[in-house]
């Protein structure tokens, strides 16, 4: 800790993450006997019980940024190496400059249970991902590498549950056709629906496999039933995660109306809200947009003008919450994403780069709807754009009163 009162006179202090010397360091800030203004650099989740403490305490609480920290420690010290005692000084000199951010308490704004609910999906969501790529990349090329094909035409927990039936072709092959497409049936819980011909295909696949020919009692189909029991285990935890998270969230009236907008479901409304907490503290949407990492920057030095392209300084998650949307979005019926989307690749839709960029300019025009549609209490509604004749959507007053649908 680096403290200079109004004398000028710098001194520093060390404090341990600990109850007695936090309570130590606000004894010593209240020594002053003056307001004081804190800031401090957030490294991960350590900053959070030492800001709870001094927020608690009645003092002024900012933060600065990471990227504002590098800049003016190079511009001080003309080096990019970093030490505590450095980093102090440079977080000091931004602090007297003004240049810092509002914090945000998570737990004191009531979001904290918001956001551990979306880092928890989040992480059994990874947990599951990265053991399906285990199973995609290592146990079905070695025991059944035709069953892959299967994995992306049926729902995951279903197929595992086949898979832990008869994990290998020679699990298969131990009953007739008939026999198979009968027993898997009864024993295979999934949706009600007839499956006996695609049972009947996985049947004469399995029967002309090019696996490993290893028998179903070995130890090694026992260790595959093992990561097949883990995978299906993370997959009912995820369900039920979304259904805690549908009630838990269901009256919440944000969440509800960012449900409106299309793309946008259960878990990618609760991420938005985990991430951006409450949007009407944003001033205009091109502080939203920022926060999120979608306004543009360019590079330049001296007659050098570089292209411009996004900052992505911003919140990554959002970015990604937004970007997925807008891939769902684009993929649905008629609307306002799917039209900007089409227009933007018109003149070339088989260009890769134009169409990521496409995907780019419908993220960033779902996180303007997403700031309008919260911050004005209303749901989103369809609405006809008329274009004048130079093709330019104008911003105001070319909007039609009555939605489409």
């Amino acid at each position: 800790m680096l403290l200079e009162p109004p004398s000028g006179k710098r001194r520093a202090m060390r404090v341990a993450n600990t109850k007695s010397e936090l309570d130590r360091f606000v004894a010593a800030l209240r020594a002053f006997d003056l307001p004081c203004e804190i800031a401090f650099e957030p490294t991960g989740d350590y900053h959070r019980p030492l800001a709870y403490v001094l927020g608690q305490a009645g003092f002024h609480l900012c933060l600065v940024s990471s990227i504002a920290v590098a800049r003016t420690r190079e511009a001080l010290y003309n080096s990019w190496d970093k030490n505590d005692p450095k980093d102090a000084q440079v977080i000091l000199q931004l602090l007297k400059n003004g240049t810092t951010q509002r914090y945000l308490d998570p737990l004191v704004s009531g979001h904290q249970d918001l956001q551990e609910m979306a880092n928890t999906y989040q992480q059994v969501s990874l947990r599951k991902v990265r053991l399906q790529h285990s199973l995609v990349t290592h146990h079905l090329p070695l025991y059944f590498p035709e069953a892959e094909r299967y994995l992306h035409s049926s729902r995951a927990e279903w197929f595992t549950e086949l898979l832990l039936f008869t994990p290998c072709p020679a699990a298969v092959r131990r009953y007739t056709k008939a026999a198979f497409v009968t027993e898997a049936s009864a024993q295979i819980s999934g949706r009600k629906v007839d499956k006996a011909r695609w049972l009947a295909d996985f049947y004469e696949t399995a029967c002309h496999s090019a696996g490993l020919p290893v028998p179903e009692t070995s130890e090694t189909i026992r260790m595959f039933r093992v990561v097949l029991e883990e995978y299906r285990a993370l997959c009912q935890l995820r369900k039920r995660l979304e259904a805690e998270i549908t009630t838990c969230l269901g009256t919440l009236p944000d969440f509800v109306r960012l449900q409106t907008v299309p793309g946008i479901g259960p878990i990618l409304a609760m991420t938005i809200l985990a991430e951006a907490r409450d949007l009407r503290r944003f001033g205009c949407v091109r502080q939203f947009l920022k926060y999120c990492g979608f306004d543009l920057c360019t590079e330049q030095s001296g007659q050098f003008r570089g292209t411009t392209h996004l900052s992505k300084r911003g919140n990554a998650r959002l970015r990604y919450a937004f970007w997925m949307a807008g891939t769902v979005a684009i993929r649905m019926r008629q609307n306002s994403f799917r039209r900007k989307f089409e227009d933007y690749i018109r003149p070339d839709p088989q260009n890769a780069d134009r169409r990521r960029k496409g995907y780019t300019a419908v993220a960033a025009k779902m996180a303007r709807v997403v700031y309008a549609v919260v911050t004005t209490g209303t749901e989103y509604r369809r609405f006809p754009e008329a274009t004048r004749p130079g093709g330019r959507i104008p911003s105001s007053g070319a909007v039609e009163a009555h939605a489409t649908s």
